[in-house]
């Protein structure tokens, strides 16, 4: 059966719906300016009864808090499981709450650095990704502690903190690091202490770090973002791993079953980029840590 066309209407009334249109635009602009300048908290907009308003998308109002941008609110409204295209008169009472939750913990202080966590399997380029960035004066490269021996040319304070097996311990006691492990008889961890400070001075921190450690730092620092590097494929990721020529087979086979366990960890990050060209994934990395 055809439809029957809309009627059609007439001068006035095209007139009265664009200015209609207009004032919702300039209601919008408004509300977002107050949330920018401080003025509006964001649940007052959320709740405000204005038509106008309650068509505006959630995604607009999350991106005019300052310091949050575009990339970071598209981060929280995935880790909240709330579409990009939700409406705020769409919003649940359940997505409410949650939004509520989320930014408790993810308020942003313009003048201070975000804590950005990268991680992945081995062989993904992490190191490489991190180097490129140690040249860029909006990063500092967080430093990790261990109780190992200083190997030839290492410095303390640039390459590791060097700390005694009892000196590791009374930081752990006292809660100095975001995240610590064991390996092979040693330990290491990253101490809270410096990368506060250097966030503070306006610094975004990058850690690399483990799977496990960025499970840590999520639940110590729940407004860092965390960053999933991934490989084209597989196949790639398994090409990489085998051209290391110091490794024997059993390390390799090792090396790649631990790789496996890695990529499944893939869904508990923020964002996922993928290292096809290391330009290109630095440069959405940027984008994502100074949003």
């Amino acid at each position: 059966m055809r439809k029957s066309p809309p009627p059609a209407l007439s001068l006035e009334q095209r007139r009265a719906a664009l200015e209609k249109a207009k004032e919702s635009r300039r209601d919008r602009a408004e509300v977002k300016r107050l949330i920018f300048l401080g003025e509006l908290n964001i649940f007052d907009a959320i709740t405000d009864p204005r038509d106008s308003i309650r068509r505006m998308k959630v995604i607009d109002l999350l991106s005019a808090l300052p310091g949050v941008g575009k990339a970071r609110a598209t981060l929280i409204m995935e880790r909240r499981n709330i579409s990009s295209s939700r409406r705020i008169g769409g919003l649940g009472q359940l997505q409410l709450k949650a939004l509520g939750r989320e930014l408790a913990v993810s308020k942003v202080d313009p003048t201070r650095g975000n804590l950005i966590v990268i991680s992945g399997p081995g062989g993904v380029g992490k190191s490489t990704i991190t180097n490129q960035l140690r040249e860029d004066p909006r990063f500092w490269i967080s430093v990790s502690a261990t109780t190992r021996q200083p190997r030839p040319g290492e410095r303390e304070g640039v390459d590791y903190f060097f700390y005694s097996h009892t000196r590791f311990q009374e930081l752990i006691d006292s809660g100095e690091f975001l995240e610590w492990a064991e390996f092979a008889g040693n330990r290491y961890g990253t101490p809270r202490t410096p990368v506060a400070q250097w966030r503070t001075l306006g610094k975004h921190v990058i850690l690399e770090i483990e799977i496990a450690g960025a499970r840590q730092v999520r639940q110590s620092e729940a407004g860092a973002t965390l960053i999933f590097i991934a490989p084209p494929s597989w196949d790639e990721l398994v090409r990489r791993l085998a051209s290391r020529g110091t490794d024997s087979p059993e390390r390799r086979a090792a090396r790649l079953a631990l790789a496996e366990q890695e990529m499944a960890a893939a869904a508990e990050f923020d964002a996922i980029l993928v290292n096809e060209k290391v330009e290109l994934l630095i440069s959405e990395l940027v984008s994502l840590a100074t949003a």
